[in-house]
């Protein structure tokens, strides 16, 4: 039986989608409908959400954004410019086959996407990022460019001594050593979700840097979420914010997704080592598995990424088509 590709509505069929999601390796609430609808929204795109089928059975995932501006039309996932947690293609119902079985099956949803893809939208341009998703390969086979990108893991086992002891020197010491009586570390609120947001905002503004992700979408996907999805981890000294960062939450990983960039303030507090140690160190004591900084790709982070004793890990960049459209969308969302 071969699998079919069918094109789910984000609303009336957003229940059904968020139980393949959450029934699907690699997915975080960044899939989920209501985020899917408010990154659309933020990036005046169309959503389209296709699910492979065989039979009854839910195999694949694969939400998409149509970008037309004219004659351009590109397709995306994420959204372009978004700055969301990872999307692309996902599987369920595969775990079990065998090797030849799975591959046979991946293959198939992938090329019912990529074929539904170019029938009905026809875009001069594709990018897609395929992050805790293996198998590119199908990808490779149909012509598009596949580029390794790469983002450090830190595995959440064994005792938080066990945890803490593996961090470099110098992180040891900052989290040890720290005085309680002078900072707190706390989950905050949509109010912290902003501050947190802004002080990016503000830091890649100092760098020449443009930064497209606003607060207010940002409390958006934390309101329309359930629960715990996106946690707002900040630093108070003298119940003053101080830093913070945003996690996202799936049901075995953390995700390091915006924040903890260098403080506004000069306090003798390692703001940010105790950030992430809080971060890791809560995610261990709820039974989650891995805490996903997000990124190694940028030497200069990469130093302070990797006193937390990492594993490197890689996800892919797939693009087809017309280069430079990404200029164009740029210009389009600073426009708007």
């Amino acid at each position: 039986m071969s699998v079919e590709v069918t094109v789910l509505d984000p609303r009336h069929d957003a229940a059904d989608w968020n139980r393949y999601v959450e029934r699907s390796d690699g997915t975080n609430p960044f899939y989920r409908a209501e985020a899917l609808r408010l990154q659309a929204q933020d990036t005046g795109t169309t959503l389209h959400l296709l699910a492979g089928f065989k039979g009854q059975e839910a195999v694949g995932l694969f939400p998409i954004f149509e970008y037309s501006k004219g004659p351009i039309t590109g397709v995306f996932s994420p959204a372009p410019r978004s700055w969301s947690c990872y999307l692309g293609p996902s599987v369920l119902n595969v775990a079990k086959l065998k090797r030849r079985k799975a591959d046979r099956r991946i293959r198939r949803f992938l090329d019912g996407c990529l074929e539904w893809i170019d029938e009905e939208i026809s875009p001069l341009y594709t990018k897609f990022v395929a992050a805790e998703f293996e198998d590119v390969r199908p990808f490779v086979w149909n012509e598009y460019d596949v580029e390794p990108e790469y983002t450090y893991v830190v595995d959440l086992e064994g005792s938080e001594d066990d945890l803490l002891d593996r961090f470099s020197g110098d992180a040891r010491s900052n989290v040890r050593n720290a005085d309680d009586d002078v900072y707190a570390i706390e989950e905050g609120d949509v109010a912290d979700v902003a501050r947190i947001i802004e002080q990016v905002q503000r830091r890649y503004e100092n760098q020449g840097r443009s930064f497209h992700l606003s607060a207010a979408f940002a409390q958006s996907v934390y309101e329309a979420l359930p629960d715990g999805s996106i946690r707002p981890y900040v630093c108070r000294v003298d119940g003053d914010f101080l830093g913070g960062i945003l996690v996202v939450e799936s049901d075995r990983t953390r995700y390091r997704w915006q924040g903890g960039v260098k403080p506004d303030a000069d306090v003798d507090v390692a703001i940010n080592d105790l950030l992430d140690w809080h971060v890791m160190r809560d995610g261990l004591r709820t039974g989650l598995e891995r805490y996903d900084l997000v990124g190694a790709g940028v030497p200069s982070i990469n130093r302070y990424k990797a006193k937390f004793n990492p594993r490197l890990e890689t996800n892919y960049t797939i693009t087809s088509g017309s280069f430079g459209i990404d200029f164009v969308i740029d210009t389009y969302r600073k426009r708007r």
